[in-house]
């Protein structure tokens, strides 16, 4: 750890999608393809962007017309999403621009880091191993059948025991406002990024204390 320097926290989490990763188009591309060899209508991606958040299952559920919300409908979508999914996922996702530089200071500050997401446990750890390779996550955990997704602050609270850390000093970046309602729930600190998948205004609105812009405006804020 850098001695010259206070950390104000001691681990931070991270949301996935949004926040770390640019992942809207593959996810997009999946749903889409799927969707319309169903006979389904399709969705632009910025309709895409709004829908996204709240996990695979939801996002397909509201793809869908009203009229197909039915688990026979949508159960069968959601693992044919699933497997199209497996095979695009990395077409073009990608960090976002200033990540690594963020990432470094974390690791320079010996800050714990962990990702919460609710994309789907194995797809986040594929993600987080194959576009965030070069940084270690502490903990990395996304949606596991049997525990309440985000905004439910079981998971959260989940990675801040095995993080070995007290909720109350993380930080928890994200980019939406289930991520604000997760972070005021489990008692950490709601940072919201305003260049993922939601306006400010929603993050203000659920709870965010603070806004940034960039990846960067993170790394001061950091220290006390």
């Amino acid at each position: 750890m850098n001695q010259s320097v206070t950390p104000k926290f001691s681990a931070v989490v991270f949301d996935m999608d949004g926040t770390l990763l640019d992942t809207l188009h593959d996810i997009s591309h999946s749903l889409n393809s799927v969707l319309e060899e169903e006979g389904y209508p399709t969705h632009t991606v910025e309709a895409c962007r709004v829908m996204v958040g709240f996990g695979m299952r939801e996002l397909v559920r509201k793809a869908l017309p009203e009229s197909a919300h039915d688990e026979a409908i949508t159960e069968p979508l959601l693992k044919k999403m699933q497997a199209r999914y497996a095979e695009h996922w990395n077409d073009s996702s990608r960090p976002y621009d200033g990540i690594a530089e963020l990432l470094d200071a974390i690791d320079r500050l010996g800050l714990k880091k962990a990702i919460l997401s609710n994309k789907p446990d194995r797809f986040t750890r594929q993600c987080a191993e194959a576009l965030l390779e070069p940084w270690k996550f502490d903990v990395i955990m996304g949606f596991r059948e049997g525990i309440a997704p985000k905004p439910d602050p079981t998971g959260a609270l989940m990675v801040a025991e095995e993080l070995g850390v007290q909720p109350a000093s993380i930080l928890y970046v994200g980019d939406s406002g289930v991520d604000m309602k997760t972070a005021n729930a489990a008692g950490m600190y709601p940072l919201g990024v305003t260049w993922g998948y939601r306006p400010g205004e929603e993050l203000l609105a659920t709870g965010a204390a603070k806004l940034v812009s960039t990846p960067e405006e993170i790394i001061p804020f950091l220290t006390a």
